[in-house]
């Protein structure tokens, strides 16, 4: 029997070839742009920024900043990003004054509702194990804010990454605590309700007991959405849910190093993933490993794929990343440069 071809078989050949190599190939990262937030920081030391974009492709930072981490000065600071420049850096909030002693601020947060609300959450404490937490609120777009208030007891806000919000008016927000007495990491799921100002814990269903705080959110659907966590094992730990965040299950390492270090994540518009992280294992000092910052790229939120490196070099701090979408697709990403700078990257994928 003779097999009738519906094509010739160089036309299969040549398809075979293109296809194969669609497969292969991953994004490249194109028309790439790097400076300072500021080029003359305000302060000997800044980090921890956070980005927003408050209308179309105009943009909002924040980070704390003050002669170093955890000093009494230590206060929120912002600036905006519009027609391709950053405005100057202006101090928002003051260390709080509390029962005769100083409280620095840490790790600000921007997020935009669907509402309209942009929310900066902030911590304020002596440090990272008695910090507290604290939230104030714009109505047009940060011109003006709300007076700080601070959160429910046991409530600490998004404590270092962006919300997502899966359903309008209910915010899901990453939280973790390192504890005073026995040093554990943990991660939960704080869930804030615009409507009646109110706030509720998921706590993550982890078995393996995981040192893990400061998750960031990748969403695959309105029901699947995943966090990716630091931790103290050399590499990333995810959890899943499959019921928009109101439990969360299979809680384990991924295969990407991490050298316990904060990272961050964003979903991009056709719903695969990119990552930044210090892809290097924990050294004797906790900065060793933040020589390097990578963005890396997938489509299962699993497995992933280095596109470049933002910062390679022989020693330096390079950390705590923050980054978003613009809705001109391009993507903006800030984070610690040597603990002195907040540096802005934008770039474009070509897929």
């Amino acid at each position: 029997m003779i097999l009738k071809l519906k094509y010739p078989i160089s036309f299969l050949l040549v398809a075979a070839f293109f296809s194969c190599s669609s497969l292969k190939k991953h994004p490249e990262a194109i028309n790439s742009t790097q400076e300072y937030v500021a080029a003359n920081p305000v302060t000997n030391a800044s980090h921890a920024s956070t980005l927003v974009e408050i209308s179309p492709n105009q943009l909002m930072a924040a980070w704390f900043g003050g002669k170093y981490e955890g000093a009494k000065d230590v206060g929120i600071y912002i600036s905006s990003y519009k027609e391709n420049k950053w405005s100057g850096p202006k101090k928002l909030i003051e260390p709080l004054i509390k029962e005769g002693d100083t409280l620095p601020c840490w790790n600000p947060v921007l997020f935009k509702s669907k509402a309209q609300n942009l929310y900066l959450f902030y911590k304020v404490g002596k440090n990272p194990r008695e910090w507290f937490g604290a939230m104030m609120v714009s109505k047009d777009d940060g011109k003006s804010w709300s007076e700080a208030k601070y959160l429910p007891k046991g409530i600490l806000g998004p404590i270092r990454n962006k919300p997502v919000e899966i359903t309008p008016g209910t915010i899901l927000c990453g939280s973790s605590t390192e504890s005073t007495d026995d040093n554990k990491w943990r991660v939960f799921i704080e869930t804030y309700t615009e409507a009646n100002d109110s706030w509720t814990i998921t706590n993550i269903n982890d078995k393996k007991n995981f040192d893990i705080i400061q998750p960031a959110f990748l969403v695959h659907s309105d029901q699947k959405i995943q966090i990716l966590c630091r931790s103290r094992h050399n590499k990333l730990i995810s959890s899943w849910s499959e019921d928009s965040g109101k439990s969360w299950q299979k809680t384990d390492s991924i295969n990407v190093v991490n050298s316990n270090s904060g990272v961050d994540a964003v979903t991009l518009s056709d719903d695969s993933f990119l990552l930044v992280n210090n892809p290097l294992k924990m050294g004797k000092d906790w900065f060793n490993g933040r020589n390097i910052l990578d963005v890396e790229y997938s489509t299962d939120g699993v497995n992933w794929k280095k596109i470049f490196d933002l910062e390679n070099q022989p020693k330096g701090e390079f950390s705590y990343p923050a980054i978003i979408q613009t809705t001109d697709k391009k993507i903006h990403i800030l984070y610690t440069y040597d603990r002195k700078f907040i540096k802005h990257t934008i770039f474009e994928l070509n897929k």
